[in-house]
This record gives structure tokens, C-alpha cells and sequence, in this order.
């Protein structure tokens, strides 16, 4: 069962994070108290908007949802397109398929009515995290978990989606801003989290990103940030035989990044 599902069960969160784990296998007491503060309390505003919503409510089955992933590095960048192909209308059978340049990717999100593209892109961050640090995975999901049943504000926010103002709701995080372990992974002590949500769009994710600010704190000049944004839908992929297959919604909003 996924880690994200098992923190929004109350009682599997506390007993998974008695002990939260960094490279060496030594355990922070501190970082294991305040989780069992959280997990003695309901299901945050923020952890429901972003996994217990129902995003993909309203979508057709068998439409696909593209979004663009955009990683900036020191010298590098990498582009990619990730798709989320609805099978079931409204992913009432929770079947959704998600793929990327690589093919089908398995996401961990077993009972979640959440836009696994979410997960995704959660499960891709923690797994660098944890490649560029020597830390483990379970700690990095922990510290973004925790940031998030801390009751970070969601801020309304109005965004450009296709040329077209629509409203959105923001949450920003800095799980590893007051982290008494940071010191391990310094660099990446300011590194923000941004989720920008909309029901104007299909699928409900406008955009998610994360900054690792250059020096002094500057986020107008990140070292490294990773930007995925909504790009539109294409339906009806499996026409019955004989017809062809519409091209990609011209109606469908395409977010600005």
C-alpha cells in the first residue's frame, strides 16, 4: 500500500513514522513527536485538496490528460510529457494509466481518488531526493507529509489557462525550512513546493513545481526546479472501428507555466 495513502489513515502514519530514517540508520526522536502531533489530528485542508479530492470527476472515459515536466539542473534540462489515460468515467474504477518517456510508470496510490499525475510527481521527487542526498526515501516523503498536515494556507489565486483567466487554489510548502536534520542536505533547506489547483481544467491539476532557490534565498534564480503544467486532453482515444479518432480538444485550457 502506498506510503501516501497509509499517512492519510491516521493510524498507520503514527506508527510508521515512530522512526524516520536518514542515511546511517540513525533515528530523530523530534522529527517522530511531531508526527504523532499530526497524525493525533484530522485530515488537513491541504492533504484533502490534494488527495482525498475527486479530480477526475466530469472526465470521459478513455481521455487522456497531458501535462509538460520541465527539470532545470546546474547545465542541464530535460523536457517530458506525462500522460494520465482515464478509463473509467470519472476513474470510477480507479484504473487510471499514467506514462512518460519511459512507458507506464506504477504509482503507489492504492484507494486515492486523487490525479495520480500528483503522485507521480511526488514519488519522482523523493526518489532524487533521495539519489542526490545518500538519504532515505521514507524521510523526504515524511518531511513533504508533515509539511502538508501542518495546515499550510491555500491561497486563491487566478491563473492563465489557454489565454483565458481561471480560478485556482495555491499551496506553497518548505518541508525542510525548520527540519532539525537539514544540515545533511543543506542546499536543499529552502527547496519550495508550489501546487496550483483549478476545476477549470480537466483533472483538476494546473501546475506543480519545486525551486531549489540560488544563494541568499533567490527564487528568481533557482539552482534547480522541476515545472510541471496542465497541456490539455485528447478523448475518445479508442474509436470504434471504422471512425478516426478526434484530434486533441480544441476547447481543453492549456496552462502557462
Amino acid at each position: 500500500m502506498s506510503a501516501w495513502t497509509t499517512g492519510l489513515r491516521r493510524t498507520g502514519w503514527m506508527a510508521a513514522a515512530a522512526g524516520i530514517l536518514l542515511a546511517g540508520g540513525h533515528v530523530y526522536a523530534a522529527d517522530a513527536s511531531s508526527a504523532a502531533s499530526a497524525a493525533s489530528s484530522e485530515i488537513a485542508p491541504a492533504e484533502r485538496l490534494l488527495f482525498m479530492s475527486t479530480h477526475l470527476k466530469g472526465v470521459q472515459p478513455h481521455t487522456e490528460l497531458d501535462y509538460a515536466v520541465d527539470r532545470t539542473r546546474p547545465a542541464a534540462r530535460e523536457k517530458d510529457t506525462v500522460k494520465v489515460l482515464v478509463l473509467s468515467a470519472d476513474n470510477a474504477n480507479g484504473d487510471a494509466l499514467v506514462s512518460d518517456h519511459g512507458g507506464k510508470v506504477e504509482v503507489p496510490g492504492e484507494g486515492l481518488p486523487c490525479n495520480p499525475v500528483i503522485l507521480y510527481f511526488l514519488e519522482h521527487d523523493i526518489a532524487e531526493m533521495e539519489q542526490l542526498t545518500g538519504g532515505q526515501r521514507r524521510y523526504f516523503q515524511r518531511r513533504v507529509r508533515l509539511a502538508l498536515a501542518a495546515s499550510p494556507a491555500i491561497t486563491p489565486v487566478i491563473r492563465d489557462a489557454q489565454g483565458k483567466k481561471v480560478t485556482a487554489k495555491q499551496i506553497v510548502i518548505q518541508p525542510y525550512l525548520d527540519d532539525p536534520n537539514s544540515a545533511r542536505f543543506s542546499q536543499y533547506i529552502g527547496k519550495r513546493y508550489t501546487f496550483v489547483m483549478s476545476e477549470a481544467v480537466p483533472g483538476q491539476v494546473l501546475l506543480i513545481r519545486t525551486e531549489v532557490p540560488g544563494a541568499n534565498n533567490d527564487f528568481a534564480h533557482p539552482v534547480q526546479s522541476e515545472t510541471l503544467s496542465y497541456q490539455g486532453a485528447l478523448r475518445s482515444l479508442s474509436p470504434l472501428p471504422g471512425k478516426k479518432a478526434p484530434d486533441k480538444d480544441v476547447n481543453a485550457p492549456r496552462a502557462s507555466r
